[in-house]
Order: C-alpha cells, then structure tokens, then sequence
C-alpha cells in the first residue's frame, strides 16, 4: 500500500481472531492510522469505547465469540462514529438497523477494508 491514506484517523479494531486483528492493525498502521485495540471480546470493545473519547470509525467483526458485537455498534452509532462490519454472514443476520452501513464479508483482504473504512470515515466528516 502506497501513502498512508488513513493519515491522521483514530480506528477502533474489534475482531476475535488474534491473527486476522493482528495482521489487520499491521495493514492500518501502514496506511497511517492510529489503532484502538484489537479487542475480540463485547465486554472489552465496549469498555474500551466508553473509556475512548475520540474515535473516527470502527472496523467491527459481527461475531465475537459467540456474542454479536451490535451492543457496542449501538455505542458508536449513539456517537456518530462510522462503522465497517466484517462477517462471515450474508446481510440477513444483519439487524434492520444496520442493514445499510457498509460491510465486508470475510475473508476479505486488508486494502479493500481499508478503503471501505477510509470511504466510511471520509464520508462522516
């Protein structure tokens, strides 16, 4: 990836596989973010965004262990943060509410979840 096109953006990582949030904070990083987390728990994502003033999107795997991560989804949003989900699951298992933000299924390659949270990002400010 060439220039850092996240430069200057605060990203919020929830995602419960250790490799994939390692590798993915690695490919942000590069582009020239700062990365809050990972975190793969619920408990800890939404900790971590009510201790976290300052938050320009989050990249939220739908499923963490189990338990869905819309609670803290619920939290950005109250926030005005934009939201990338990656999942496994095609848009159905998506709640209503959250139906139209955008969506990477996974497996999907770090440079197009880096355009998508840099378009979400972009978009919101």
């Amino acid at each position: 990836m060439t220039g850092a096109p996240l430069r200057g953006c605060r990203l919020l990582v929830v995602e419960d596989e250790y490799f994939l949030a390692q590798d993915l904070r690695d490919h942000l990083t590069a582009a020239g973010a700062t990365v809050i987390g990972p975190v793969g728990l619920i408990d800890e994502a939404v900790a971590l965004i009510v201790a976290t003033d300052a938050i320009d999107g989050a990249i939220l795997d739908v499923n963490l262990q189990g338990e869905p991560a819309f609670p803290a989804a619920d939290l950005l949003t109250a926030r005005g943060v934009p939201i990338l989900f990656t999942t496994g699951y095609d848009g159905d298992a998506m709640p209503e509410r959250y139906r139209h933000m955008p969506r990477c299924e996974k497996p999907v390659p770090a440079a197009t979840v880096i355009r998508a949270i840099g378009a979400a990002v972009r978009g919101g400010r």
